[in-house]
C-alpha cells in the first residue's frame, strides 16, 4: 500500500496545480471529509477548521463556487511533497502523514511560498477497491494564513 499512497499523493497535487480542480473531490470517498486547520489549533484540539467539508458533494460545491461564483486574483499553486510515513491499520485502512510545501504562482509571475505543513490522512478503499481519502486533515504550520485561501491545499 505503501507505494500505491505515494503514487496517490503526487496525482492528488498534480491535480491541483495543473488546475483540474473539477477532479479534486474525486480523491475522496463520498462521506470523505476535508479539513484545514493551524498547526496550533490542531495541537489543541479545536475541530473547527479555515475549510471544514464532510463529503465530496460539499468539495464539489466548492470547486463550482471556486469557478463560478467567488471573486479573486487568478493564481496557481506548486506542491513539494515530502515521503509519506504511512501506518496500516488493523481494520484496512491507513493512516499517513505527508509533509508539504505551496509555492503560490500569480498571474504576472510573482511567486511566493504560500504554505507549509502536513496532510493527516485516513486511507480507505472504495465499493470498486480503489483507494480513496476518508480524512484529509491539512495542517498548516502557520497561523497567518492569506486571505487569498481559494484554491484547496
Amino acid at each position: 500500500m505503501l507505494n500505491e499512497i505515494h503514487g496517490f499523493q503526487a496525482a492528488y497535487a498534480r491535480c491541483i496545480d495543473d488546475n483540474r480542480l473539477e477532479g479534486w473531490p474525486d480523491f475522496f470517498l463520498a462521506d470523505g471529509r476535508y479539513r484545514l486547520t493551524t498547526a496550533d489549533n490542531h495541537r489543541r484540539g479545536l475541530q473547527a477548521g479555515l475549510i471544514w467539508a464532510n463529503s465530496r458533494a460539499m468539495l464539489q460545491d466548492r470547486i463550482s463556487a471556486l469557478r463560478q461564483a467567488n471573486i479573486y486574483e487568478r493564481h496557481g499553486y506548486r506542491h513539494i511533497l515530502g515521503l509519506p510515513l504511512v501506518e496500516p491499520q488493523a481494520d484496512g485502512t491507513a493512516r499517513a502523514e505527508t509533509p508539504f510545501m505551496v509555492a503560490r504562482i500569480m498571474r504576472d509571475g510573482t511567486t511566493d511560498l504560500f504554505a507549509t505543513g502536513r496532510y493527516l490522512d485516513i486511507f480507505a478503499r472504495d465499493a470498486a477497491g480503489a483507494l480513496k481519502l476518508q480524512e484529509r486533515v491539512v495542517v498548516c504550520d502557520s497561523s497567518r494564513i492569506d486571505t487569498l485561501l481559494a484554491i484547496p491545499l
